[in-house]
């Protein structure tokens, strides 16, 4: 039905405002749909003149990719001229309704098929030659033009169903943060007592977490090492598999973690965000761009600390303290010095309550939308595959 053209020769330097219109293969991936008559880049005529150009109505292909459900991932060319394409990515050129085309790709299908053509190990990619051999459904021109029509209603409805799903989303995040930046900041105590981070651990532990490299890690091991993506915004993620042997741990001197102690990220993203360890982890430590809060005082109360430490008033205490450069993070020195309202250790339980309380009734209406949004995706993949699935004519 086609002929797979390679792209070549287009860099991200090359990339312009204006000029020849260009598309990068990484931007298939980022920044197009299925289908576009517009590019977000350009390139000098110049260096357009030395590449491969795509005409309207070419569907534009990225080949490579890390994982492997994008690979392949296609948009339809449907501007007013021609456009150039970088190299891992092919423009193929075809018989068909673009549009049609473009949806295919998406289809399971399509997935099913291309799946034992990929190769290769931590970049996945595909070759022209292996996409050609892929079977298309072809049904008549007035057909996959109705295809489309449906297709484009039913994206439009998901994109829009999307849309208000995530801003219930985000409201319900900004109503909890409210009302914890105003348990935090308005007590209701006529003189209001703030007290160094670094004095709230008492005999306990204020420090960073370890170095420890890659050499001194082994699966094998029993001693989790906790990292940043698992320091969530008052929720312990328990998002790394690395661990360390107890020896290994013994000998770099590791400071283990203890449950309920309050985690700190010293780098974004948010800088400061704080959680709890769970009493369920296990044996465990922490890197080094994660600080360590264990209190012994008798008039503090942990979990009121890490809300404390989430909410809008000490977030911008630290986001003084950081430190400028294209790595941005806070010190352990400078985080000790941030000031956090310490009422009663009475007050501060029962504020923690309510802000757990507050907290699980926006996590489970969080989830509910999330998985209300998952179905929704399904539910048009399913008619999606549906209406570019025919019985196959006999030969």
């Amino acid at each position: 039905m086609g002929e797979f053209i390679r792209g070549q020769g287009l860099q991200k330097a090359d990339l312009r405002n204006e000029g020849v219109p260009a598309v990068h293969y990484g931007q298939i991936h980022s920044l197009y749909g299925v289908y576009t008559t517009e590019t977000k880049s350009f390139t000098d005529p110049g260096i357009a003149s030395r590449l491969r150009h795509a005409k309207p109505g070419d569907l534009l292909i990225a080949t490579t990719s890390e994982d492997d459900v994008d690979v392949a991932k296609a948009t339809a060319w449907l501007g007013g001229s021609e456009v150039v394409l970088s190299g891992d990515a092919y423009i193929y050129r075809h018989e068909l309704d673009p549009r049609y085309m473009a949806y295919f790709f998406q289809s399971r299908s399509f997935h099913d098929q291309k799946r034992r053509f990929i190769s290769g190990t931590k970049v996945r990619r595909i070759s022209g030659a292996a996409m050609a051999r892929i079977f298309v459904p072809v049904p008549p021109p007035d057909v996959q033009r109705e295809i489309v029509k449906i297709l484009d209603q039913f994206t439009q409805l998901a994109t829009e169903l999307e849309a208000e799903l995530e801003a219930e989303l985000r409201a319900r995040q900004q109503q909890f943060d409210r009302y914890r930046d105003l348990m935090i900041t308005d007590t209701g105590v006529p003189e209001r007592v703030t007290v160094p981070l670094r004095d709230l651990a008492g005999d306990g532990y204020f420090g960073d977490g370890d170095w420890v490299e890659s050499k001194d890690q082994d699966a094998s091991g029993t001693i989790r090492l906790t990292q940043l993506a698992d320091v969530g915004e008052g929720v312990f993620r328990n998002r790394s598999d690395r661990w360390m042997r107890e020896d290994q741990a013994a000998k770099l001197r590791c400071t283990l973690l203890e449950p309920g102690d309050i985690l700190i990220a010293r780098m974004p993203a948010p800088l400061g965000r704080a959680c709890q360890v769970p009493h369920d982890l296990g044996a465990a430590a922490t890197v080094v761009d994660v600080a360590i809060l264990r209190t012994r005082r008798e008039d503090v109360w942990p979990r009121y600390i890490m809300h404390a430490l989430n909410s809008s008033e000490i977030r911008m205490q630290i986001l003084r303290f950081q430190t400028s450069g294209t790595r941005q993070r806070i010190s352990r020195s400078n985080l000790g010095e941030v000031l956090v309202p310490l009422p009663d250790v009475h007050l501060q339980r029962r504020i923690s309550v309510t802000l757990d309380r507050l907290d699980a009734a926006a996590r489970d209406l969080s989830i509910g939308l999330r998985e209300e949004l998952a179905a929704r995706r399904k539910q048009y993949d399913y008619y999606r595959d549906n209406l570019l699935t025919f019985p196959e004519a006999a030969s």
